[in-house]
């Protein structure tokens, strides 16, 4: 079978691509190092020519409010165009769980329209929604802190391996479509500060951490689950303890 990852060179887009490799299919991996552009859509329908699925793994280069929805809206549309006129079987993208309770995230908002593009382009789709990966943690307290202090909610996240995501999401490409969302998480959740806590400290890391309820997660204040599934979902194997033994 043929799959196009598009966002294939990435964290997750590259393990996706070493599963389905191994287990025989043919991959493309569709990023901009190897000429393919989804943005612009330069080298997009040569990629998807003939292929059954497509993932959509692709990360803005951008946090800017314009610029992240601009990168979502034009990628997705193009790459959806193309692969309803090459009569793809199946595309699934990889989103965020939570994505519709922070609307004060610009990121999490062009995450949204990226998911309406996909569920209306008539082509059978799945919709992976991923927790924070427990490779972001360090993006969290660069971003919260100040000077020595790292201030963080204290509202919860349950962080998933890079890892377990790419095996959910190559699991999906190689089953029917759901034509909805499959949510994944870690198998552990936390509250964040306690988590950011335990994390930094095990570097060595002596940067204060405080937990703060008002702490804002990327321009958005959370509540108690904004950040983890509230309903059915799949969890991973990888636990925070044995993943930073990995990490360190």
């Amino acid at each position: 079978m043929k799959v196009v990852i598009i966002g294939g060179s990435g964290l997750i887009g590259s393990k996706v691509s070493g599963i389905l490799e191994a287990a025989g299919h043919q991959v493309v991996a569709a990023s901009r190092r190897n000429g393919i552009d989804a943005v612009t859509g330069e080298g997009l329908a040569a990629a998807i020519k003939d292929a059954e699925v497509v993932v959509d793994v692709t990360n803005s280069p951008s946090f800017e409010e314009e610029a992240v929805l601009e990168f979502f809206t034009k990628s997705s549309t193009n790459a959806s165009s193309f692969a309803k006129h090459a009569g793809v079987k199946h595309y699934v993208l990889l989103s965020i769980v939570g994505i519709e309770r922070l609307a004060e995230n610009a990121y999490f908002r062009a995450k949204v329209a990226q998911e309406e593009i996909i569920k209306n382009a008539g082509v059978p789709y799945t919709i992976v929604r991923a927790t924070q990966f427990l490779e972001f943690l360090d993006a969290i307290a660069y971003t919260s802190s100040s000077d020595d202090v790292v201030r963080v909610s204290t509202a919860y996240i349950q962080p998933i391996a890079s890892a377990d995501v790419a095996g959910f999401v190559a699991d999906a490409a190689v089953n029917v479509p759901v034509n909805g969302i499959v949510e994944v998480a870690g198998p552990e959740a936390f509250p964040t500060d306690k988590l950011i806590g335990t994390y930094l400290s095990s570097k060595g890391d002596k940067r204060i951490v405080v937990g703060d309820p008002e702490a804002e997660y990327f321009g958005a204040k959370l509540e108690a689950t904004s950040l983890v599934p509230v309903k059915s979902h799949k969890v991973g194997e990888t636990t925070f303890e044995a993943w930073i033994k990995t990490a360190a």
